[in-house]
């Protein structure tokens, strides 16, 4: 079969066009906020923008946990419609590109589900769909750059719902739209099969590790007393500069608390060399450090178990451990642990918005450790492990997760036929 021309590119000439005005119906939605929904319980679930762009698939079951649920004592505004199976919810608002992200939504009749703050949800009114169709669409890049020039704001990007009329959904008949959307939904069960393993392990791995590091369980073979003491008596503690240094497109590192909290040390600004050289004149992060975030979210301890070329900011501490790598290994999953936090948070400055914490207040802060250093290792070897395994499966789930985008890409073009 031939391709042929569209406003779009180039789709199969067997394919039909129409314009999102012609599509769909736009409906109400409510503007409530985080602070108005709750994960327990309600007579109304809602999909909120935020959930869109970051957590919701292209294709939303509604009676998944992570749907909050209205506030009981939240008054429902009459305006807002509840949705329907096949309806399309897009986020309107986002602080990237990422603006105009969309839900189809289904299983809607177990409990009504609104559209809520910063979303514009769309009602099918002419056209031949399947279920998932849009959801899958409406998603891809063939959609999505569409949207580019109608995108506007500089540190908040936002799409509006006038501007989306003249945009074009692409309609393949109807039994090769079940064909790609059911091989798409076949690498999707393999995604969300991998997503529901990954949680388990790692809830499973946070429980052992609050419960060996703290003492709570032993591992077999070990009984020596654990030693009370601070953080200050087993390491030197150090700041970042305090002053916003001048980033530029590539050179030196530089982290920040983000970095840390995201556990992302690929994704960061950087700064000249020359500039590093006098930030790290008197010490610098080596192997074998712990950079512990002290501003916002604080407490939360990332190993340094690379050779790091970098500078960090005055919203991380920097713990050395004077050579002892197993100890620094150790404290930094414990920062992982409640017992930690609270801690953490006991000796954080008072009313300081957002949360911060002194140099000397993390001196101060209470660590139980074990005195034999063979059961550091033990301990430091078992949940590493636990770790490396969660990693290998999110490496898989990532390859799982690129091989749908190929397949979006060459399925919801044409490119590629399922005849």
């Amino acid at each position: 079969m031939g391709m042929k021309k569209t406003e779009i590119g180039m789709i199969p000439e067997d394919w039909d066009v129409q314009r999102f005005s012609d599509t769909f119906r736009i409906l109400n939605n409510n503007t409530y906020s985080r602070a108005e929904l709750n994960y327990d319980s309600g007579q109304f679930r809602n999909i909120h923008y935020g959930d869109v762009l970051i957590l919701f698939p292209e294709v939303l079951d509604c009676t998944r946990e992570d749907v909050p649920y209205i506030n009981d004592e939240v008054r429902i505004s009459g305006s807002a419609q509840p949705l329907q199976d096949g309806d399309v919810v897009m986020a309107d608002t986002a602080e990237d590109e990422t603006v105009g992200k969309v839900t189809e939504v289904t299983n809607t009749s177990d409990k009504p589900v609104m559209a809520g703050l910063h979303t514009i949800p769309c009602r099918v009114k002419f056209g031949g769909f399947v279920p998932k169709w849009l959801g899958y669409y409406m998603n891809s890049q063939l959609y999505h750059d569409q949207l580019l020039p109608y995108i506007h704001g500089t540190k908040v990007s936002s799409v509006s719902k006038g501007s989306l009329g003249d945009t074009v959904i692409v309609v393949p008949k109807a039994p090769e739209q079940k064909r790609i959307v059911d091989a798409l939904s076949d690498v999707d069960a393999l995604v969300v099969d991998l997503e529901k393993l990954i949680r388990k392990k790692k809830n499973i791995r946070q429980g052992t590790m609050q419960r060996v590091l703290t003492g709570k369980n032993r591992l077999q073979g070990f009984s020596s007393e654990w030693k009370d003491t601070t953080l200050g008596n087993i390491c030197d503690i150090k700041d970042g500069t305090h002053q916003t240094p001048h980033y530029v497109e590539s050179g030196i590192p530089f982290y920040s608390v983000e970095t840390v909290t995201n556990d992302d040390f690929t994704h960061v600004k950087y700064i000249s060399l020359e500039e590093h050289e006098r930030l790290t004149s008197s010490y610098k992060i080596e192997n074998g450090d712990v950079l512990m975030t002290r501003i916002g979210s604080i407490g939360k301890g990332k190993y340094v178990d690379w050779n790091p070329n970098a500078s960090f900011y005055v919203s991380l501490a920097l713990l050395k451990f004077r050579g002892n790598k197993p100890l620094a290994n150790f404290i930094a999953l414990l920062t992982g642990t409640e017992e930690f936090q609270k801690e953490a948070e006991l000796h954080s400055l008072q009313f300081a918005i957002p949360m911060k914490i002194n140099l000397g207040q993390i001196s101060d802060i209470r660590v139980r450790i074990p005195a034999d250093e063979s059961e550091i290792k033990a301990i430091i070897t078992m949940l590493n492990d636990m770790g490396s395994k969660i990693k290998r499966l999110e490496q898989k789930l990532n390859k799982y997760k690129l091989l749908k985008q190929g397949m979006m890409e060459e399925l919801l073009t044409g490119k590629v036929r399922l005849m």
